[in-house]
């Protein structure tokens, strides 16, 4: 079993590190990437820990199984957040999860903690997570606590999974820490990314934009 039967797939991973990290949104060797072999048994490959995102090489990943563990000996340490991915990994419509720290995200997952969710309407950019298909629709994206028990994080994460009447479709928040979100393959959740990232954005700034009078006419003739 060796990592470079799955070079391409590895590639992609790296070439979004590269793009994240130009963004800013992966940086000081922040965030975490994997792409999925196997939904049941899991099995995937994930970024190993401490890794320049903006500067992955071949060997800067790990093969997992469902208990993240190591499957190739003599590797790097997988990510401390492995079993977010494996949790994530087991739906069977996800081919790749990933996990960006981003500065909208960060500010506005506190922002709207209390709230438990970001509510988000009308934007035509939702257009571009999967399965929506109008402008005219609202998304939530939940808000976790965040905490180093990571064990924990990961079951109350499956446990929404689980829930067929929870919101949480297309990636969630943890606190003062950033983004998941995943796809169908590579692709499609990178684009998850750039769509959530832009909405982060707009929604930051507009709440930092001063309060605007409604225009009144004058009336005059």
């Amino acid at each position: 079993m060796s990592l470079n039967e799955h070079s391409d797939l590895i590639n992609q991973l790296r070439e979004c590190g590269q793009l994240f990290h130009r963004r800013g949104w992966s940086v000081g060797t922040s965030s975490n990437y994997s792409v999925v072999l196997n939904n049941d048994p899991v099995e995937l490959i994930v970024t190993a820990s401490g890794k320049d995102k903006g500067r992955l090489e071949k060997d800067d990943f790990v093969q997992l199984n469902a208990q993240g563990q190591p499957l190739i000996e003599g590797g790097p340490k997988s990510s401390a957040e492995t079993m977010l991915h494996v949790v994530l990994a087991e739906l069977d419509s996800v081919g790749c999860i990933l996990h960006t720290h981003s500065v909208w995200g960060t500010l506005l997952s506190d922002y709207y903690f209390d709230e438990g969710v970001i509510e988000i309407s009308g934007y035509e950019m939702l257009k571009g997570l999967q399965g929506i298909a109008t402008h005219d629709t609202t998304h939530w994206i939940p808000i976790f606590e965040n905490t180093q028990d990571i064990l924990a994080l990961a079951e109350e994460v499956k446990s929404r999974l689980g829930d067929p009447m929870d919101s949480m479709t297309h990636g969630f928040l943890i606190r003062n820490h950033g983004l998941y979100t995943w796809g169908k393959d590579v692709f499609s959740a990178r684009r998850h990314i750039e769509i959530y990232e832009f909405l982060f954005e707009v929604l930051a700034r507009k709440i930092m934009l001063p309060k605007r009078e409604a225009h009144k006419s004058t009336g005059s003739v």
